[in-house]
């Protein structure tokens, strides 16, 4: 190149990036760091995995169910502008930690290590802060007027029906047992009325900043009809979808490839829980 005195430039030399050049091994470590950092972050604040070892929201969520739970939707304070944010509604599906039977704490210690319960709970919330609870049989009474809903009831309340086997899996070798499921579980003494001094079938109110949530299969569900209420801070989340749905139950092939795929509920995998 020439300038306009009619020397000749010299291009300027390339500048190196001062150090030493990365490692693949460090790139890879430093995304892995990032990777492990914003899981941590969103499984704290955002998500959480949970896995559903009871029947007491069948159909709505089955036994074996893994659900992810969205945290940040009922986060603590005021919602904020633009943010997916909202209060807890009468009708959302909520994981909670356990608040512990407050009709008979002795009930709460049922581990050799004399520890309380510590599992999370999925339940529908049926009361609201301040609104009137009524259980009229199978029926649910909210503010004097019928909650409508679907439920899941025993073929005979009156539990005459047997004992039904609902699986027949081989243990050791050389023996074999038999798992029995019965459709009524459940009785009809709800200890929060009697705790309230209301009596079985009148009306509780659901205080301020707690939640009366029961299960959607009203005959094999612990519940707040059991042991109470659920303080706003106990909340979790609310449960989105299955995000994988395993059939425990089934028979074990003893390859874990053969049973993940043959004993997947495809069928509930991916779906929104509602």
């Amino acid at each position: 190149m020439v300038n306009g005195n009619g020397h000749k430039q010299t291009p300027a030399p390339e500048t190196k990036p001062k150090g030493p050049p990365k490692s693949v091994w460090r790139e890879y470590f430093e995304s892995a760091v990032v990777t492990v950092i914003m899981a941590l972050f969103g499984m704290t604040f955002i998500v959480q995995a949970v896995k559903v070892p009871t029947g007491s929201m069948q159909n709505t969520i089955t036994i074996g169910d893994h659900l992810l739970v969205n945290k940040f939707i009922f986060a603590p304070g005021e919602t904020m502008p633009l943010l997916p944010q909202r209060e807890i509604r009468r009708g959302d599906i909520i994981v909670f930690k356990y608040p512990g039977n407050i009709y008979d704490p002795q009930s709460d210690y049922d581990r050799p290590d004399n520890k309380p319960i510590t599992t999370n709970y999925v339940k529908r919330v049926i009361g609201l802060p301040g609104d009137t609870i009524r259980l009229d049989g199978r029926n649910v009474i909210v503010n004097s007027q019928p909650l409508p809903e679907h439920q899941i009831e025993a073929i005979d309340h009156n539990r005459k029906d047997p004992l039904e086997i609902v699986n027949d899996p081989s243990g050791k070798p050389g023996e074999t047992y038999n798992v029995y499921h019965r459709s009524d579980l459940m009785d009809d003494d709800y200890p929060i009325f009697e705790h309230e001094g209301k009596g079985k079938d009148k009306e509780i109110t659901v205080p301020q900043n707690h939640y009366f949530v029961m299960g959607d299969n009203r005959n094999n569900s612990q519940d707040s009809r059991y042991w109470g209420f659920v303080p706003r801070d106990f909340v979790i989340g609310r449960a989105m979808f299955v995000y994988w749905s395993y059939d425990e139950s089934a028979p074990s092939n003893d390859n874990f490839l053969i049973d993940f795929f043959k004993n997947t509920r495809w069928s509930r995998t991916g779906t929104m829980v509602k």
